[in-house]
């Protein structure tokens, strides 16, 4: 399948020496919400959806995230936009295979009412309720007020290279599978995708910086490091997945391996090289 990675969402938080490890304490920092538009058999499949057209249009009910995050809202830079930029319309995309929840992850469903939204089970049921004070700010209802057409994974499954409780997404050919990877939420999962180079792994927000999984010992800028800390709902699960994305990019160089947020992973993905 075609896999075309794009951004869905700038965000330019402060401090950037303490965001992406160079540059000054007063730069604006750079971050990016990597999104998957694949072509697959029956349609268009989303992984991931960044900020949406109704959060340009309403930018204050992203809340307290437009103070920390800084978010460009930019319209061009929405998924609806990217899909139609690529020749295709709101209609074309059948699925949306989604990491989590969070409101720079989940913010373009509403763009897509026609969509299947899939979403491992814990994760949906989390979003739902939303029963802690962290939960009730990270998660923006308003996001799926339209009603989607929910597809909930259950935590059982298959294995995809030691990583456990793999489920496929129907229609696919075991193309595109979620796979657990909790802690930064209580349903967080990565997204697997066999593209035309081989399987492409999006790992959502199990790591923010490259060095956590690309270097030896794993490094992180001190700023990403503690929001990481503060975000999850269950760290210890955090930093244990962290560390299985760390030996399944040693022991399995097929699987390219990237992050939600790193601007540069999205780069070298996005290359002349790579396409």
């Amino acid at each position: 399948m075609k896999v075309h990675h794009v951004n869905c969402g700038t965000m330019c938080p402060l401090a950037r020496r303490w965001v992406n490890g160079d540059g000054g304490l007063f730069e604006r920092g750079a971050m990016v919400a990597h999104v998957l538009i694949v072509e697959a058999p029956h349609g268009l499949v989303l992984v991931d959806t960044g900020l949406g057209t109704g959060d340009v249009a309403d930018p204050g009910r992203l809340g307290p995230f437009n103070l920390f995050a800084s978010p460009t809202l930019s319209r061009e830079e929405t998924a609806l936009a990217r899909v139609q930029a690529l020749g295709h319309d709101a209609g074309d995309v059948r699925d949306i295979v989604l990491t989590h929840l969070d409101l720079d992850h989940a913010g373009g469903l509403g763009d897509f009412p026609r969509a299947r939204v899939h979403v491992f089970r814990p994760e949906h049921a989390a979003a739902m309720a939303r029963a802690s004070r962290n939960e009730r700010a990270r998660y923006l209802p308003a996001q799926w007020a339209h009603g989607p057409s929910w597809s909930l994974h259950e935590p059982d499954g298959e294995r995809f290279f030691g990583l456990e409780s793999v489920r496929a997404v129907p229609e696919t050919n075991d193309d595109v599978l979620i796979v657990p990877l909790v802690g930064h939420t209580r349903g967080h999962s990565g997204v697997a995708v066999r593209g035309e180079r081989g399987w492409l792994l999006h790992a959502g927000d199990s790591y923010f910086h490259r060095d956590e999984i690309h270097r030896t010992p794993a490094g992180c800028p001190v700023g990403l490091r503690l929001f990481q800390a503060a975000a999850a709902v269950d760290d210890g699960n955090r930093r244990h997945n962290q560390a299985r994305l760390r030996e399944l990019r040693a022991s399995a160089p097929e699987v390219r391996v990237f992050s939600a947020h790193d601007p540069v992973e999205l780069d070298e993905l996005t290359s002349p090289e790579q396409k």
